[in-house]
């Protein structure tokens, strides 16, 4: 090869070196998020899930894809939050109980009657002091909640004797998630509060450690609970509002038109899939009709309003409540 077919080589192998680098530079950074929630693939919360991973990665053209584990996959609640606490790319279901641990106020979400409809949940996302909440969580913990749009319905008590009336409680030994707000609200609605992860209830009630659950409708075809429990009692004692949590280191090294896709597109999702869960509460209660269970649906909601203020009073947290009370207008 001679000095100008040389040059000549080297100049297109330089230019074609160039040109891949000037690719690779353009090429667009992409993204991912790892989910994790408690709850089994036939629940209508896992469908929700993928239909907001669906969107999230239609509406980037791909820059941002989210993986959705059910079951706990990539581990127990408590573990994974902190895990989202050091900035790792992890996301997680959970609630303002928990969120409670970090920011107390904010666990009144979750307390007794609380907030009893979708419009109501609807007014939180303006209310100023639910704002304050969310940006404590995230400026002094490192949880950036991207939604609580998500309602999973009404959380009942399943047992095996019927329940009217708190006093009907007494002596139960009824699972709670570990969390003040989950505790005093049980132990105030007349039931001894036993903490134990989502997944230890239905050896937990086989082996007669607790003698009840506190779950909604839809929790229940899919853990099977109709199998060691007879009774759904129909006291509505908490609507269960749930938050959509990842790190705020994690979310802020996204590009801000992605971050704002991850917000709406849950927050659209949460909506449908909420709405979704009260149309199916109807078809479940047939279905465990079908299996034997008997639905109590006398229940005196006046007496267990009532036994659920304590649960306010003895986390101190009855000012917040008040507060937010007066925010959204409700009283």
């Amino acid at each position: 090869m001679n000095v100008a077919t040389r040059g000549f080589a080297l100049g297109v192998a330089l230019a074609l070196a160039l040109a891949a680098a000037a690719a690779h530079a353009q090429a667009p950074k992409t993204y991912t998020l790892k989910f994790n929630h408690v709850l089994g693939p036939k629940e209508p919360y896992h469908e929700g899930f993928q239909n907001w991973a669906k969107a999230v990665e239609t509406r980037t053209n791909g820059a941002l894809k989210i993986e959705v584990f059910h079951s706990a996959q990539l581990g127990k609640e408590e573990d994974i939050l902190e895990q989202i606490r050091q900035g790792a790319n992890i996301g997680q279901n959970t609630d303002s109980a928990r969120m409670g641990n970090y920011v107390p106020g904010i666990a009144v979400m979750n307390g007794p009657y609380f907030v009893e409809t979708l419009e109501e949940v609807a007014k939180l996302r303006q209310a100023p002091t639910v704002v304050r909440w969310q940006q404590e969580l995230a400026d002094k913990f490192g949880f950036k909640v991207l939604s609580f749009s998500w309602v999973q319905g009404y959380r009942h008590f399943f047992t095996n004797k019927p329940i009217r009336r708190p006093e009907d409680l007494k002596g139960l030994r009824i699972r709670t998630p570990p969390a003040p707000i989950w505790q005093e609200s049980i132990r105030a609605l007349g039931a001894t509060p036993v903490a134990m992860a989502f997944t230890e209830m239905y050896p937990g009630l086989q082996q007669k450690a607790i003698d009840g659950v506190e779950l909604v409708y839809n929790n229940i075809p899919g853990g099977r609970f109709y199998e060691v429990l007879k009774f759904a009692n129909e006291t509505k004692h908490i609507m269960l509002i749930n938050f959509e949590v990842v790190s705020a280191k994690w979310f802020a090294t996204l590009p801000p038109n992605v971050q704002a896709i991850l917000v709406e597109e849950c927050d659209k999702a949460g909506e449908a899939t909420s709405r979704q869960i009260f149309k199916l509460e109807a078809e479940v209660e047939q279905q465990l009709k079908g299996r034997g269970m008997t639905i109590v649906e006398d229940v005196d909601l006046a007496a267990f309003r009532k036994a659920g203020e304590k649960a306010y009073e003895v986390l101190k947290i009855q000012d917040a409540k008040n507060q937010v009370y007066k925010e959204i207008g409700k009283k």
